[in-house]
């Protein structure tokens, strides 16, 4: 993909390659479309049998769960798994310069209501305003927020606020937790507060500060700097320093803006593994887990063995984590990790060795890893303990001798998931463009080796937006939003360096 030092017909080049690239897989994804719709009417899915089967049982009372970010994969899984299990499912989501979210789409909603973006004049207000009107208007019982990055915070406000005014409840964290753990610097802080293990980490508002934490470093010792706001340009900057001379590192730190009103954290680099996790907090208690192995733009999804000692630890870290926050402490919670490299050795010839984690950051919000919950019905039940009036469990209460405390996991550990769109642009047609241009690097072998990981990976692992019984959504993605968003950005001259097909979000440069 391009840069920000690449040309501006070189974007446009780019955002109409990618449209007609999208009209050119048209035909195929529409007969697989119209195949999968074919197949429903003749075949009544598993889904909907099971669904059948919870709505006629006598003692069965469904909820009308309102999940917002339906654009998203992971609002899209958890409204599919919510219509799974029989209850009602309202969508909503932003849908800003006429943008269709994929999930509108979707037959697990009862209905899509798109939502009022914040703004500069008003603030969260028409929002939350927006949240509140759908509440009362279609009786929800429970908000299941699955927000991005952009709209943590004010969800954290509209929970108060719903929460405040109606019998709905939220599974959301208030606005204090969600800053809180929001910002690289006060997590940090907060983990090490209750007890955990953290990396080296400083807060830094100028470049002399930069100089002054190098300095005092151990031999030997690499640092990454990290914005602690949003800027997209930098996220994917994994500069180590300091780098091999003086003047190298200090060319480094001119191209960045550091001050009071734009704090970095400079933390210590771990080289090893990362790791990632998803969770479902309820008053204080992990209701659901998964962990799986991460990257900087994570596209790849593998559950990790729940009786496997990294995700044990995993699970152990977040469980301290809730305890600390008491019986107000509701939301989704998920941590990046890094293991060192070493010690991963270690535990590969001896699953009793020493494991340290580094947390590097937490996002109170729900992660696409909870694609891995698919078809895991038991995850509506967990979020519903909430509308329980009854106190939930003591993890050290037991019952006959074991812990009444349960933790839901995925069903199928085998299914790996990926987004075709994005493999077939990055292992396929970029290395063969590449070849084609004869750039530096670029081989027929690394285009063969590029194709047959992708072939292994269209027959043996799972589209995170397909489903057989709803197909229309990934249909929707590829053919509907995605192009839009090309167009869009064609039409306002932007320059992008890559897109998360998962979260439909672009990152500007």
């Amino acid at each position: 993909m391009l840069d920000s030092d690449s040309s501006a017909l070189q974007h446009r080049l780019q955002n109409t390659a990618l449209i007609l690239l999208s009209l050119v897989f048209l035909p195929l994804n529409t007969f697989i479309l119209f195949w999968s719709s074919v197949y429903n009417r003749v075949f009544q899915s598993k889904v909907q049998q099971h669904r059948n089967a919870n709505r006629n049982r006598a003692s069965f009372k469904p909820k009308t769960i309102l999940v917002t970010g339906v654009g998203m994969t992971k609002g899209l899984s958890l409204a599919r798994l919510f219509y799974e299990a029989g209850h009602d499912v309202i969508g909503a989501d932003f849908e800003p310069n006429g943008a269709l979210v994929c999930g509108r789409v979707s037959k697990a909603l009862k209905v899509f209501l798109p939502l009022r973006k914040p703004d500069a004049r008003s603030g969260s207000a028409p929002y939350i305003q927006s949240l509140l009107d759908i509440v009362r208007d279609e009786k929800v019982d429970l908000w299941v927020s699955c927000s991005g990055v952009a709209s943590a915070v004010e969800d954290g406000e509209a929970k108060q606020i719903i929460e405040a005014r109606t019998s709905c409840k939220a599974i959301q964290f208030d606005i204090k937790t969600t800053q809180m753990l929001h910002e690289k610097h006060t997590f940090i802080a907060h983990t090490e507060e209750i007890g955990l293990t953290i990396p080296e980490t400083h807060t830094i508002t100028s470049r002399d500060a930069v100089d002054a934490a190098l300095r005092r470093a151990p031999e030997g010792r690499k640092y990454i700097m990290k914005t602690i706001g949003m800027v997209d340009a930098f996220r994917a900057d994994m500069t180590l320093l300091p780098k091999s001379t003086t003047e190298e590192t200090a060319k480094h730190l001119s191209r960045l803006d550091i001050s009071k009103q734009s704090p970095w954290i400079l933390q210590q680099f771990i080289k090893g593994q990362e790791y990632c996790t998803h969770s479902l907090v309820v008053k204080g208690h992990v209701r659901a887990f998964v962990a799986c192995p991460s990257a900087e733009l994570l596209m790849h999804y593998e559950a990790l063995p729940p009786s496997s000692k990294l995700s044990r630890s995993m699970l152990e870290f977040t469980k301290t984590y809730a305890k600390a926050g008491g019986e107000s402490f509701t939301g989704h919670l998920s941590f990046d990790f890094l293991v060192e490299q070493q010690e991963l050795d270690c535990l590969n010839n001896n699953p009793d060795a020493k494991l340290t984690l580094y947390p590097i950051e937490c996002n109170p919000r729900a992660h696409t890893a909870v694609a891995l919950f698919n078809g895991t019905t038991a995850m509506a039940d967990a979020y519903l303990t909430l509308l329980d009036s009854r106190p939930a469990p003591r993890a050290d209460s037991k019952m006959n001798g074991t812990t009444t405390e349960t933790i839901v996991t995925p069903r199928d550990l085998k299914t790996r998931y990926y987004w075709v769109g994005h493999d077939l642009v990055n292992l396929v047609l970029l290395p063969l463009l590449a070849l084609l241009a004869l750039q530096r690097g670029s081989s027929i072998t690394s285009v063969i080796r590029g194709i047959d990981l992708f072939l292994d990976r269209l027959l043996s692992w799972k589209d995170g937006t397909y489903e057989l019984w709803d197909p229309l959504p990934w249909w929707w993605l590829y053919h509907i939003y995605w192009p839009g968003q090309f167009w869009n950005t064609l039409k306002a001259d932007k320059k992008w360096s890559r897109i998360n097909v998962s979260t439909c979000k672009i990152f500007a440069c």
